[in-house]
């Protein structure tokens, strides 16, 4: 059997899809390094040019480290870059979302280009996942959504959902299998439903409602996308208290500038609502993006200032090729853009401090590695803990009650 080599960028959907793929082979043995491959398969991210350049940076390495083995690109990148770097012979074969589950039959081939569609999805169901205590559900594909900076939606196409019964049925699996927290990814996980008379709250109540399902947590929402229906089950014991939702800019000029379709007051009035709940609340917000002159951001920053946030996923604007941001003027400086970053940075650290302060109940922490003599996992609040234990809790769920804040995160002793 020859070996195979897998290596993920980007996001959970990428991981995702990487075990998808690994289930599907066949006639392959999957292997741990680069080194001992026949063939290595590339699951890209293509999200800046700068994801571009890592994967490019990763082939030429490749190439030096096992001149013999087949190199073969998938994910994003396949659609941004893939026709490049397969006419320049520095990819074996390059293959798109579509053809991921014919990835057993695509690496018989000696060379190959097959970019395939981007109206399909998955349709084999995850069984496991390697070395991992909770387990990915990839629920919908694509983004109706196109903000002016964001690529995604013309490498992974427009939004579609993945049929309730075949998610469920791959969490009923999974639960039996031992895994107990369920991360819900995608595109964009919000729009979940618009195309088959469904949402998403309506598929969260089913899945909270399997057994074995101890905590199910969600990746990025849209505000907009947080309804009535979806507050009703904010109290619901299965749903992590923590909630991911972009706002990328906190100044109304930014947010048309970057053709978002959020709004500041509206934004605020939500995360307000949701930190009352006792939701910790993190976000997504680029700084840096043309257009954001200084009056611009130091509006945004006052704003921002006001926003209950306890986790923040920020970063400088980088130029995606392809994209209308690409094309714009007033363009701001880098200096300039990573002492922006820094300043965001700082506020929200202080303001996670200060939550993870002022909280009174038990923390619920799953165990997820074991390094440099703790144990870490993550509570309820999606906040790291630090645990000192003489026995082997890795894959555990435990109750805290007694715990030490410092300024990094939570350190506790288990007996």
């Amino acid at each position: 059997m020859k070996k195979i080599f897998f290596k993920t960028f980007g996001c959970r959907t990428n991981l995702y899809d990487t075990q998808l793929m690994k289930q599907s082979l066949k006639d392959y043995k999957i292997c741990e390094s680069e080194e001992e491959a026949d063939i290595i398969v590339i699951n890209s991210c293509t999200v800046t040019n700068s994801a571009d350049s890592t994967v490019r940076g990763y082939i030429n390495s490749i190439r030096k480290k096992n001149a013999y083995a087949k190199v073969i690109l998938g994910g994003c990148g396949a659609f941004s870059k893939g026709e490049e770097l397969y006419k320049q012979k520095k990819v074996d074969g390059v293959f798109g979302h579509s053809e991921k589950e014919k990835l057993n039959t695509l690496l018989k081939k000696e060379s190959f280009y097959e970019l395939g569609d981007l109206n399909s999805i998955d349709r084999s169901i995850v069984e496991k996942f390697d070395d991992k205590t909770k387990a990915f559900i990839k629920i919908q594909e694509g983004c109706d959504f196109r903000c002016s900076y964001c690529i995604i939606p013309f490498v992974r196409g427009n939004a579609r959902s993945i049929p309730e019964d075949k998610i469920l049925k791959e969490i009923e699996r999974l639960a039996l299998n031992g895994f107990g927290e369920f991360v819900l990814t995608g595109t964009n996980i919000g729009s979940y439903g618009k195309d088959i008379g469904s949402n998403i709250a309506s598929l969260l109540k089913k899945i909270g409602s399997i057994r074995g399902v101890r905590r199910i947590r969600l990746g990025s929402l849209e505000p907009i996308q947080i309804d009535e229906e979806f507050k009703e089950i904010l109290d619901e014991p299965w749903l992590e208290k923590h909630l991911h939702i972009a706002l990328q800019h906190t100044d109304e000029e930014m947010l048309r500038i970057m053709h978002r379709r959020n709004n500041f007051k509206r934004d605020l009035e939500l995360f307000e609502f949701l930190a009352d709940k006792g939701f910790a609340l993190g976000t997504d917000f680029i700084v840096g993006h043309p257009g954001e002159s200084e009056e611009r951001w130091k509006r945004g920053l006052e704003n921002f200032k006001l926003f209950p946030l306890t986790h923040l996923h920020a970063f400088t604007y980088s130029k995606r090729d392809g994209t209308k941001s690409a094309f714009m003027k007033d363009e701001v400086r880098g200096d300039i853009a990573k002492e922006r970053l820094k300043i965001l940075t700082k506020i929200v650290k202080e303001k996670n401090l200060k939550f993870r302060q002022k909280q009174k109940e038990p923390l619920i922490v799953l165990i997820e590695e074991y390094k440099n003599g703790l144990f870490t996992g993550y509570d309820q609040f999606f906040n790291k803990v630090a645990v000192k234990s003489d026995q082997n809790i890795e894959k555990e769920w435990l109750k805290i009650e007694n715990y030490e804040v410092k300024e990094d995160f939570n350190y506790a002793r288990f007996q």
